[in-house]
């Protein structure tokens, strides 16, 4: 890349792509309407982006459809189900609760996008009501809507994400534990930890 290719300014941005889809502005609002909540409804999968001191991060989270609860047009409440407590998303929301949310819905093309401001509750009640097979979560991320919007079919149509002929072979991939063994310290056998893994997810997933 030159310098004299890069683009340094918004005004050089507009130039290059021209003006913004008038329905891709009009789309944007800032609560759920009853569309937009059918797609929170409908979701199983939601990757969740904060930014913090140390820079930004980018989660996956995943339960049954319906996981992200729907309290009020203007907010959504999500379980924080248990992790390896690294924290990296809710260290983030302690200290700048900015938040963006990307619905997704295997077999649709649609995407949908939640930005806000989110906090987190640990509430027993609340925890209480969002557990999973007698396990509650700790704490509840509680998203204040300050816009969504859904996004077009394209990326999902270009990547043929939901297409059976995109399923990658997992054995041409290396392992859970093949990585962790090679960037381990101390003595780690990988293999074991492949064999162990899904007796230990049971028992762990929630």
């Amino acid at each position: 890349m030159s310098k004299t290719s890069q683009i340094t300014s918004i005004e050089e941005l507009e130039e290059l792509y021209g003006p913004a889809v008038p329905r891709s502005l009009t789309k944007e609002q800032d609560h759920l309407t009853d569309h937009y909540r059918a797609f929170v409804d409908a979701a199983p999968f939601v990757v969740v982006a904060t930014s913090g001191p140390e820079g930004l991060d980018c989660s996956p989270r995943g339960d049954p459809p319906g996981f992200v609860r729907v309290h009020d047009k203007y907010t959504v409440m999500m379980p924080d189900r248990r992790g390896n407590n690294r924290l990296d998303t809710l260290k983030n929301i302690v200290r700048d609760p900015r938040i963006s949310l990307l619905f997704m819905i295997p077999g649709v093309g649609e995407t949908l996008r939640i930005n806000g401001k989110a906090e987190i509750d640990s509430d027993p009640d609340l925890c209480a009501s969002f557990a999973m097979q007698g396990k509650k979560p700790k704490s509840v991320i509680v998203t204040k809507i300050e816009s969504v919007y859904f996004q077009c079919q394209k990326a999902l149509a270009r990547s043929k994400l939901w297409a059976p002929e995109s399923i990658v072979d997992r054995s041409t991939l290396p392992t859970a534990g093949q990585m962790a063994e090679a960037m381990s310290a101390e003595p780690f056998d990988g293999n074991a930890y492949d064999e162990g893994y899904p007796e230990h997810m049971k028992k762990t997933i929630y």
